[in-house]
């Protein structure tokens, strides 16, 4: 395609790029802006994606609704369309801040994808509490075989969802595939509540498994695609928030067990609601622009455009979608392309990410944890895990506020740090007899210092950095492959852990945990990238510069 002469729009210097069609070529120029709008749907567009903004805040997440009028307005293209042309660092290219007000909101629409997180949480959480009951109403409180299974289909369940959302985000869109994803989510939860059998009970499980792996794959993906660049890390790192609160909540569902044994029927069938409600809230949220421009629906793009920034942005924003389209028509990716020279190397650091993140035991840490804070004299279970859960929202909350000041890197640096050292905390307080007399208390401490420097950034940072470094063409699928491999991992290490303890110890397992930590720091060091402040399209182009 042949780039025309480069046009103003409200203070910033884009380039109106032409689109092909079905007649031939039509090229944008100076009025590019204001031509797209009586574009066709027929108009066939294969581009990289919608930039919303650019610039560089640091909003806590509780100051984001009283700060999301000042976050849509112009922002600086002259600076990303520079830092390309010269060959400017990523990291040392300094965003505008954006000015003006905005009738648009975000907010809504990434609190209806959190429905997901908080189901993703939930599922995750409630057979904990809820185990030792329905094994006793469903006959096989003698059967850890078959308890297993239950606890464990839900995983497997998630590694199939997982894989499927990225192919039905493309093809079907955000929204619908959000809704198409509700169907398991309830079905699953209602088999459970209603099972007369364990075959029935592990059926649901894996329906709600495949749901939430269905969830941890386009929640992530659709903040990151409808968010403003100032606050996508805030608003990214809240899924994992939502996750945390979700986990919380199954623990405190499961308070009445104790005086009503069959309440855990109860407990499985609370996810329902936010299931329906997902489906609805769905269905009056804009799709995410950069889909819809990328099959060629401009007028539906506009149109969320003005639903997500104000109709004040969107000439401004359409024509930043023309300008990192660049003419470029390529087929769709498949599956076997993201394994190509061209996308592995940032496709292996998504998936090094997930892998480094569930290597470093944070659900070892979680499973063990009771057993550790007993060894301290705290013998109540809920307590305990009130006490990790609370670290892991608190964590969250901190590097939500966090996200888009300190920025991505130097968090995931700051969390894998602060894991191996608690992991070797926690090695020695087994160990070291001089230690043994406050072998509990430190136990206790490291524990809960691990999962608060997890959940700094290790917990949060992968998923929402994923969808920031893959390019729009490979984004689903390669945010699909990466979570496939947290939830293989995690299914492994739930499946293995305690018989390698047996046979290691302990102390030896947290030991080698502090040492995956310390590889992944190096790791991080030398193969992530820093994002924050910059659009999508401004990331794409520092990490693809070729295409």
């Amino acid at each position: 395609m042949q780039a025309t002469a480069p046009c103003t729009v409200k203070g910033s210097i884009g380039y109106g790029y032409g689109l092909q069609r079905s007649t031939g070529l039509s090229g944008f120029g100076c009025r590019g802006c204001t031509e797209l709008r009586s574009t066709r749907q027929t108009d066939k567009v294969s581009c990289r994606g919608l930039r919303l903004s650019s610039g560089s805040m640091g909003p806590e997440l509780a100051r984001a609704r009283s700060g999301i009028d000042s976050l849509f307005r112009s922002s600086a293209k002259s600076r990303s369309v520079k830092s390309q042309a010269s060959g400017e660092d990523l990291e040392d290219v300094v965003p505008m801040m954006p000015q003006g007000k905005s009738s648009g909101s975000v907010l809504p629409y990434v609190g209806v994808a959190c429905l997901g997180a908080i189901l993703f949480g939930y599922h995750l959480g409630v057979v904990n509490g809820a185990l030792e009951y329905l094994a006793r109403d469903l006959g096989i409180a003698e059967n850890t075989v078959l308890q297993g299974w239950v606890v464990s289909t839900l995983l497997a369940g998630a590694t199939v969802g997982s894989f499927t959302g990225g192919a039905l985000a493309d093809k079907f869109g955000r929204t619908r595939t959000f809704q198409l994803d509700a169907i398991p989510l309830a079905i699953g939860a209602f088999l459970c509540a209603t099972a007369q059998s364990v075959q029935t009970m592990i059926i649901g499980r894996l329906l709600a498994g495949i749901g939430i792996g269905i969830s941890s794959a386009i929640v992530p993906l659709y903040i990151s695609e409808i968010s403003p660049t100032e606050i996508r890390g805030a608003l990214g790192s809240v899924n994992q928030l939502f996750i945390c609160i979700g986990i919380l909540a199954a623990l405190v569902a499961g308070l009445p067990l104790s005086g009503n044994p069959l309440w855990w029927r109860t407990m499985f069938g609370i996810a329902v609601v936010p299931s329906v409600l997902l489906a609805i809230g769905m269905i009056f949220s804009p799709e995410s622009p950069r889909w819809l421009f990328q099959r060629g629906k401009i007028v539906e793009a506009e149109k969320a455009i003005k639903t997500l920034c104000g109709k004040e942005r969107v000439a401004e924003v359409m024509q930043d979608l023309t300008a990192s389209c660049q003419g470029n028509v390529e087929p769709e990716v498949g599956w076997f392309d993201l394994f190509s020279s061209r996308y592995w190397k940032v496709v292996s650091v998504g998936a090094a990410l997930f892998l480094f993140q569930q290597l470093a035991g944070i659900n070892a840490v979680v499973y063990y944890s009771t057993s550790v804070f007993r060894s301290a004299g705290i013998e109540s279970d809920v307590a305990a895990s009130a006490l990790v859960g609370t670290a892991n929202v608190l964590g969250t909350t901190v590097a939500s506020s966090l996200m888009d000041r300190q920025g991505r890197k130097s968090l995931l640096l700051i969390s894998f740090g602060g894991m191996a050292a608690s992991m070797l905390l926690l090695s020695l307080s087994f160990t070291w007899n001089v230690l043994a007399p406050y072998a509990g208390s430190l136990a206790v401490i490291g524990t809960v210092l691990y999962v608060l420097s997890f959940s700094l950034g290790a917990g949060p940072v992968p998923a929402l950095l994923l969808p920031e470094i893959f390019a729009s063409r490979i984004r689903a699928k390669a945010v699909s492959l990466s979570l496939g491999m947290h939830w293989i991992s995690n299914f492994v290490i739930g499946l293995w852990f305690l018989s390698v303890v047996n046979k290691f110890g302990i102390s030896s397992v947290y030991l080698g945990f502090a040492s995956v930590c310390l590889l992944a720091v190096l790791y991080i060091a030398g193969n992530v990238v820093e994002t924050k402040g910059r659009s999508l399209e401004e990331i794409e182009r520092a990490l693809n510069p070729a295409i």
